[in-house]
């Protein structure tokens, strides 16, 4: 995938790595459009973003990608517009920490239609015309989480294996046509998703996680970039969290199970 020259589309742009997604390939695109709920953001980023990248042509859309409705007008307007989108950046997502019994069905819905149904329904739409052109990138924002169950995060764990499972079969599919698929699969960073996943009522923690797994988001999406053009099925960004997982990947199942029983679960 050649990053230069790119037609780019931005699910979750409006901050946090959708955003770095955005500036750092401002001065390499031809055109973006960014999605995300909240308008604003959006508007104050594309002013940023035109100041700095007088040649770039940047597109903007307020869309609640967990709205089946909105998603359906988002992939009409695109087609009736004719906007050409040559790297879609899956990346809009979200979370919820908590048991799954004392979960809001709501919030769960919302959950899989944004972090599942989304992602596919965007890739199917813009697929075909990256096979027409004999070249195209998908990069799929997944997580770490995505490698093993998490009590406490059951939802958001198993919708991120189906991100993963499904950029590796993707992959293998498109084996020879030009259009590279990556999945990006990061461990704690610090942005406001850990804010926006807490319940009501519940006390943020400081950070995402342990501090020497945490990787800075201009990390992330710089590595993500890095792996996309190299054709890497995977990233997942800092030495720690890629040793972390590989040592995970390797554990047997009953030995993850005997580890979350000795570990207290999130309430």
């Amino acid at each position: 995938m050649k990053l230069n020259g790119c037609n780019v589309l931005i699910t979750g742009a409006s901050a946090g790595i959708g955003r770095e997604f955005a500036r750092q390939l401002a001065g390499r695109a031809r055109s973006m459009i960014l999605i995300a709920r909240r308008e604003e953001q959006l508007i104050e980023l594309n002013h940023e973003l035109q100041q700095q990248h007088k040649n770039l042509r940047v597109h903007i859309r307020k869309v609640d990608l967990s709205n089946l409705n909105q998603l359906k007008e988002l992939v009409e307007s695109l087609d009736r517009e004719q906007i050409d989108v040559d790297l879609l950046i899956n990346n809009a997502g979200l979370g919820d920490a908590g048991r799954f019994a004392t979960s809001d069905p709501t919030r769960n819905e919302e959950m899989i239609l944004v972090n599942v149904l989304t992602l596919t329904s965007l890739t199917r739409h813009l697929l075909p015309q990256m096979i027409a052109k004999g070249h195209g990138g998908i990069l799929n924002v997944s997580s770490s989480a995505g490698f093993l169950p998490i009590p406490g995060d059951a939802v958001y764990a198993a919708t991120k294996a189906y991100v993963t499972s499904f950029s590796e079969a993707l992959r293998a599919e498109l084996r020879g046509t030009g259009v590279s698929v990556c999945a990006l699969c990061p461990g704690p960073v610090r942005t406001e998703f850990q804010e926006v996943a807490s319940r009501p009522g519940r006390r943020v923690k400081p950070g995402p996680g342990p501090e020497f797994l945490q990787v800075a988001v201009e990390q992330v999406v710089r590595d993500a970039l890095t792996g996309l053009e190299a054709d890497r099925p995977l990233v997942i960004p800092g030495f720690a969290m890629k040793l972390a997982m590989f040592l995970t990947r390797l554990m047997p199942m009953p030995i993850v199970r005997l580890l979350f029983r000795l570990s207290p679960g999130r309430g």
